[in-house]
């Protein structure tokens, strides 16, 4: 496979118009590319992960590469996969979840090479006549064509103009930054369409537009904070190798093509070897697991990490290493769940109380007014804190 076949195809769901990537890929020049991201969260996972490792082997090739944080556009809200209006994010929100991004962003790109823009810088100054203009260059009938809008009349719920206008701000994204290539997961191709067709109407370059794969969580279902099925970039090793263990096999394959460097005859043998038999899929996951915790952390961490892994999993113990945390005289369990960093929030901690998956010397503690007794707690599925007094 050449490397202009492996930018077209690892990870990719869709190359618009394929003739016109392939051409400008192989005309040897410097191509413009960009991705956008509406920070609407605080954390970037497995999931952004996808568009964002593909941008990063476009700058390996020597490409120049734009990151547009959606700073205006993440408070109008994508409604892409949304079968409700989208609640707005005030500038406020916005601001602070895109300083996050950026940090995070920078596990995967080469940030001596990146361009960052925001699209606040256009977008908030054009006049009505401008929008009008833009809106010119659709119908009402193409924007129903998207499947969250027919489901939503189908249910006789709510669609916003404003909502209608989203395709046309991204798109006019391509116009301001005039690119060759637009990068997005697969639920983003219509917002991306639209995008080329405003760059044709503006006489701007021909952009190709590339698709990357969307990948499901650790349970199966789409990759969302709600679910708790998340793998973020950020996570601890311990908790990171935990995740990718208990994730279906299914997943497996896509993992390594979607979120690695595996080389793909590797990726290719074990899809093969799931479906024969031929291998214990635990030994995939674990081979998976290793390699993403070297990523985002090193391979000692890696290592560690599938140590305390069978430890505690296989042989049924406890981690050697855990943090620990000292308890004021009389503080609740929630409030040391959340002081000590094992929960995020305390609506987290009562959930996973509430759940049982809080366990005191290996007893469930399900009491919301519990204290923060002394000894070794288990959080959730993989997480152990011991407390002190």
């Amino acid at each position: 496979m050449t490397h202009v076949d492996e930018l077209l195809t690892r990870a990719v769901t869709d190359v618009v118009p394929r003739k016109l990537a392939e051409e400008k890929l192989k005309s040897g020049k410097k191509l413009r590319l960009y991705l956008g991201i509406d920070p609407t969260g605080a954390k970037l996972h497995l999931g952004h992960s996808v568009p964002l490792r593909k941008m990063r082997a476009f700058q390996d090739a020597g490409h120049h590469v734009i990151l547009l944080i959606g700073s205006f556009t993440a408070m109008i809200g994508d409604p892409t996969g949304k079968d409700e209006m989208r609640q707005a994010l005030t500038a406020d929100d916005v601001k602070k979840n895109f300083e996050t991004y950026i940090e995070q962003a920078k596990l995967i790109l080469n940030m001596k090479t990146l361009e960052i823009r925001y699209n606040h810088e256009w977008l908030e100054k054009l006049s009505f006549k401008e929008i009008l203009e833009l809106t010119s260059h659709f119908t009402v009938q193409q924007m129903l064509k998207r499947d969250m809008f027919a489901k939503r009349l189908t249910e006789d719920n709510p669609i916003s103009v404003t909502e209608f206008m989203y395709p046309l701000m991204v798109g006019y994204d391509s116009v301001m930054l005039d690119v060759d290539v637009e990068l997005g997961g697969n639920d983003q191709l219509f917002n991306m369409l639209a995008g080329r067709t405003l760059q044709t109407a503006f006489k701007k370059r021909d952009k190709f537009v590339l698709t990357t794969k969307l990948i499901e969580g650790t349970d199966g279902r789409k990759m969302s904070k709600t679910y708790n099925n998340c793998v973020y970039l950020t996570d601890e090793p311990n908790e990171m190798y935990g995740k990718i263990l208990s994730m279906p096999d299914n997943l497996i394959p896509v993992y390594m093509e979607c979120c690695t460097d595996i080389p793909m005859s590797e990726v290719l043998a074990a899809e093969k070897a799931l479906k024969d038999g031929s291998e214990n899929p635990k030994n995939l996951k674990m081979r998976l697991a290793r390699e993403i915790v070297t990523m985002y952390h090193s391979a000692a961490d890696a290592k560690t990490a599938e140590e305390a892994f069978e430890n505690v999993f296989k042989n049924k113990g406890v981690p050697d290493d855990m943090p620990e945390y000292k308890a004021k005289k009389g503080e609740s369990l929630i409030d040391a769940l959340v002081g000590s960093g094992s929960v995020a929030s305390t609506s987290d901690a009562r959930r996973l109380i509430e759940q049982g998956g809080v366990k005191h010397n290996e007893l469930p503690v399900t009491d919301l007014k519990a204290k923060a007794a002394q000894g070794t707690w288990k959080v959730g599925k993989r997480k152990f804190l011991r407390i002190v007094p």
